[in-house]
């Protein structure tokens, strides 16, 4: 298997250096089909794992590559570790990534750096498939800090801006927060169990103390926060929407912010070990399902509502860590990254029809105008909504049956929130499909026009998956489904109550009811907007409930206070003080040393005869 499976992260590697060397050679559109066909290649050979896998008769197999880091009782190989939770992973991954940058070929036409944003782009999926092939930490948190680089790259495409140049810094500087979470991990395993590799650690785990194993537990916690954008980490996603759409959409749908749930699922031996630790996780994906939810239901931007909407179904995930439902939590990933790819994706076509707009006002009555991009995103719609059949409604489901036996406050909490998410998410429809028409001056009095085939391609497979893609893990499967697959990843499992049968499809019935109210109150408010209904939408909300302000006022302006105390004072009068004084202390010292320098060559005599008188006087004296 290791001569198929170390092909999954080379092509897209292939791809990158491929575009690196070419150069401006590599134009239009042809830097797009090179960089499309690496990363297409890539899920090929990641299906043949997956394939070779099933029939494998152990499901946790290492590839060594070649021997990498061994400094004292330090190891870190770089190898890769394919078990089922990986090649998941990556199935995902590459399959969506293909997609997203077959999109891109036609979005980003005409693009002064169309070769650079795809070789950007090529390097974003192969540190992804680096994160989460690694079997051990270290080659992770290179995959980690992969995916970090390239984000800053790609939120700051268009670094001419203003907004993109900051929203790329931000980005950047929370994620690194982030990291120091990661890293104080391995220091504690590596320190308490020699070793950073995955199944190493996961053999020995069981020394750890208590105290221990929850620190490692919160620091992977604070990791996962700023990756996969929770709570206090989560405001710079919805910032990063400065760059392409399709960077958005590999962003929040196949890459970046599901590495922190992925990490802390892979990490589940360790996490479910400490129930305090689980329960703070839980609390912070609930909070942040919560928050977020209540943020979207006001935002103006078509592009910020689906990114609020992901740091929500973020939170959901983490919501299913917590409770120890892991399988669930990946169920919810797949799911999302097929709708939410959709949806971005969709969003994009609908940006590209109105010559970039993006702001809800001046959409509206767009359905007549885009026949392929207003099925499949309704699709989306109803799927991330948690409308059955589609796949939203079986995963969230999953996530929130799990939460039910786990803590019914939190449950209640989460079903709020996807109260909140139908109506958001049917908000942004209504604005952008339904009504009367607000587009003309956008359009300069044109009708809008529907995407190049490149663009509507990519949407209609996704429609297909969001429909579909419950069946990976019905309720009623139990020896085919996704839980059944991945579930050996995750090691001991943590004593959760089942609710009966009768509980499930009561809670089912929750689970939908909740997402007909969202629906019914949406379209009962925004069927009309004239007057436009701004009393449904909040300021608080709006301005993400003023949490760049606070951090403005509790780090930024101290920050900034003691940075200005620093130059205007500590500086100039202490340290430029100091290094002035002690030079001024060696001229003065220097001048009256120069005294004795008088040029002359009998004073020198003189001072030689008389310090050898000196010297002869004391040696005589010595000897009486």
């Amino acid at each position: 298997m290791g001569h198929v499976a170390f092909l999954i992260p080379l092509f897209p590697l292939v791809g990158f250096v491929s575009l690196l060397v070419l150069g401006r050679q590599a134009s239009e559109p042809s830097a797009g089909w090179l960089a499309t066909s690496a990363v297409g290649a890539s899920f090929v050979a990641t299906v043949t794992t997956f394939v070779l896998l099933l029939h494998e008769g152990q499901r946790e197999i290492t590839v060594n590559l070649f021997s990498w880091l061994s400094v004292g009782q330090f190891h870190a190989a770089a190898a890769l570790l394919v078990d089922p939770l990986s090649i998941t992973m990556c199935l995902f991954v590459t399959g969506i990534s293909t997609l997203i940058h077959l999109y891109s070929i036609g979005y980003m036409h005409g693009e002064k750096d169309f070769r650079k944003f795809f070789l950007y782009l090529n390097a974003f999926v192969f540190s992804m498939l680096v994160l989460v092939l690694a079997n051990n930490m270290v080659l992770t948190f290179v995959g980690w800090e992969g995916v970090g680089v390239c984000s800053y790259w790609l939120v700051s495409y268009y670094f001419d801006r203003d907004a993109a140049a900051s929203a790329g810094k931000k980005a950047f500087i929370y994620n690194r927060v982030g990291d120091l979470g990661l890293m104080f991990a391995m220091f504690l395993l590596f320190t308490n169990l020699h070793t950073v590799n995955y199944l190493d650690v996961f053999a020995r785990v069981g020394t750890l103390s208590p105290t221990v194993t929850t620190l490692v537990v919160l620091s992977l916690l604070l990791a996962a926060a700023g990756k996969s954008a929770q709570i206090p980490l989560f405001n710079w996603l919805p910032d990063a929407m400065e760059g392409p759409t399709p960077v958005s959409a590999l962003i929040h749908a196949a890459t970046m912010v599901t590495a922190g749930v992925y990490l802390l699922c892979r990490m589940s031996p360790v996490v479910s070990l400490s129930s305090s630790g689980r329960l703070t996780i839980a609390i912070v994906g609930g909070a942040t399902a919560f928050v977020a939810a209540t943020i979207a239901t006001s935002q103006k931007d078509i592009k910020k509502v689906l990114a609020f909407s992901t740091v929500s179904q973020i939170g959901f995930m983490m919501l299913a860590v917590g409770a120890g439902a892991y399988s669930a939590a990946i169920f919810l990933m797949v799911s999302h990254a097929f709708f939410k790819a959709l949806l971005f994706l969709g969003s994009g076509s609908v940006i590209h029809s109105l010559n970039g707009e993006q702001d809800l006002r001046k959409m509206g009555a767009l359905q007549k105008f885009l026949p392929l991009t207003f099925p499949t995103f309704l699709i989306g719609w109803l799927a991330i909504s948690g409308i059955p059949p589609f796949a939203g409604f079986w995963a969230k489901g999953d996530v929130l049956t799990n939460v039910y036996a786990y803590s019914k406050p939190l449950w209640v909490l989460g079903i709020v929130t996807a109260v909140l998410t139908a109506y958001y998410m049917s908000r942004l429809f209504v604005l952008t499909f339904r009504g009367n028409e607000r587009f003309r001056e956008v359009t300069n009095g044109h009708d809008p026009h529907e995407s190049p085939w490149v663009m509507t391609l990519p949407l209609l497979v996704l429609a297909v998956l969001s429909v579909l893609g419950g069946a990976l893990n019905l309720p009623w499967m139990h020896h085919n489904s996704l839980a059944s697959f991945i579930n050996p990843s995750f090691g001991m499992l943590p004593m959760v109550g089942e609710s009966s049968a009768t509980a499930q499809f009561v809670l089912a019935g929750v689970d939908f009811a909740a997402a007909v109210i969202g629906l019914l109150a949406a379209f009962t408010i925004w069927k009309s907007t004239t007057p436009w209904p701004s009393k449904f939408e909040s300021s608080f909300l709006e301005n993400v409930w003023r949490w760049d302000d606070a951090y403005d006022t509790l780090l930024g302006r101290p920050a900034t206070a003691m940075a200005h105390v620093g130059a205007d004072f500590i500086e100039p009068a202490v340290l430029d003080g100091a290094v002035r004084g002690v030079v001024g202390l060696a001229n003065r010292g220097g001048e009256r040393l120069r005294g004795l320098q008088s040029g002359f060559l009998r004073h020198y005599a003189v001072a030689v005869t008389a310090g050898l008188s000196v010297a002869v006087i004391y040696l005589l004296m010595r000897t009486w």
